[in-house]
């Protein structure tokens, strides 16, 4: 990969311009990365862990805090959950009720028979409803 780094004082916020032959997942992660900053870092006690967004498979509110559902197990945040619906990629996570984001690449299995909910299984075998509210955002996200 290529890079060019052009200074211009008069340049008000620095802009990125990505050029490619075509549009792959590695430049949509490419794209996702610059967007978001820094990276996500999830807190086990005193130990700060670097988070991937797709390892993520869910974000959620609980006793006062958030935190953070990956394969490797459950960690604390230190955003809110609008902090972390604004920074992660709106093409891979929703938000399915107040409390909860899902990674949408991580649902394994949807159960649409109950009323007026969605049931939904990620991989490793969570499950986690989607509240009445945000049903019909998660069934436009997922093309349903």
């Amino acid at each position: 990969m290529k890079v060019d780094i052009r200074i211009d004082p008069a340049c008000g916020e620095p802009a990125v311009t990505i050029t490619a032959p075509a549009l792959t997942d590695e430049i949509k992660a490419l794209a996702a990365r610059l967007e978001g900053g820094a990276a996500l870092v999830g807190w086990d006690g005193a130990r700060a862990v670097p988070l991937e967004e797709a390892d993520i498979l869910r974000c959620y509110g609980e006793e006062k805090g958030v935190r953070v559902q990956t394969p490797g197990g459950v960690y604390d945040l230190k955003e809110r959950l609008y902090e972390l619906e604004a920074r992660l990629d709106r093409h891979a996570f929703a938000r399915i009720s107040h409390s909860e984001i899902v990674n949408l690449r991580k649902i394994t299995a949807l159960d649409l028979s109950l009323t007026g909910t969605i049931r939904i299984t990620l991989a490793g075998g969570t499950v986690c409803y989607a509240s009445r509210r945000y049903v019909k955002k998660i069934k436009e996200a997922l093309g349903l």
